[in-house]
């Protein structure tokens, strides 16, 4: 398996967190791998056979590209042949500029870009599939954004708001955030759901949880105690809660097959 990352080009690093690619060949027994939500949108192309997402137990292909919305809950795909993928990472309300349709109503879809751009959402996917390199892959993207990049869209309290989420690792109340960020809470919440499309409360808890699966990927635990202790949570009970609720198994279950392809899809770097 070969995964690798890309910077943007810095009039884009506010909007992108990286690029990344990543190749397998076909596998004899593809394994069922759980997506953890971690508070971006990403838009992926596929260069080598799809993928199966799972929606009510049913497997659905991916299309060939697409925008994918915020995962409010563990997303399970399946490699149905050779993995070639190309997917842009935006940061947590970095897609907010370029949406055509309510960022809430993306939530854990995966939207075609002919659905988003029309004909000029097919004409880069070819574009992205014939390119030869991944220079020209990023080339064709940083353009066709570029393009349309409003940063009148971009709302800076929400921005100001995300940043503070990270920088205490989600360790911070709704009503905090409300009075930190001088706005009520009714109106950060509509805010959030437009820019981002979860609650403030939703990627807090997405933020925590990132946060300690970043610990884990990095460090050896004994227990989950001192896991959940390191993550800054009240008790472990606590932990294996939210920890089922984003990933729909235990820490323990979830530690073995799940862990290393999941490692590689959500942004173990904030």
């Amino acid at each position: 398996m070969d995964y690798q990352t890309f910077q943007p080009q810095p009039e884009l690093a506010s909007i992108i967190k990286c690029y990344w690619t990543l190749e397998n060949p076909k596998e004899a027994n593809p394994q069922v791998q759980t997506i953890v939500p971690d508070g971006c949108m990403e838009m992926i192309f596929h260069y080598g056979d799809l993928y199966n997402q799972y929606i009510g137990g049913k497997a659905v292909l991916q299309p060939r590209s697409c925008v994918f919305g915020q995962l409010t809950e563990p997303l399970q795909i399946e490699p149905t042949g050779v993995t070639g993928i190309f997917s842009v990472r935006f940061h947590h309300n970095g897609f907010i500029p370029f949406a055509t349709i309510p960022i809430k109503d993306m939530d854990d879809q995966a939207v075609s870009l002919e659905r988003l751009f029309g004909t000029q959402g097919t004409e880069l996917e070819e574009k992205v599939l014939k390119a030869s390199t991944i220079e020209e892959k990023i080339n064709s993207i940083e353009q066709f954004l570029l393009e349309r990049l409003n940063v009148e869209t971009i709302d800076r309290m929400v921005q100001s708001t995300v940043d503070l989420l990270l920088g205490m690792n989600g360790r911070i109340s709704v009503n905090e955030l409300s009075q930190q960020s001088n706005i009520n809470r009714r109106q950060l919440e509509r805010k959030f759901s437009s820019a981002i499309g979860m609650s403030p409360k939703q990627l807090s808890k997405t933020i925590r949880l990132q946060t300690a699966l970043k610990l884990l990927l990095h460090k050896d635990y004994n227990t989950l105690t001192t896991l959940a202790h390191d993550s800054d949570y009240y008790d472990q009970a606590h932990f294996i809660k939210d920890f089922k609720e984003f990933t729909g198994l235990s820490p323990k279950e979830f530690y073995g097959d799940n862990f290393q392809m999941s490692s590689l899809f959500y942004g173990t770097d904030f």
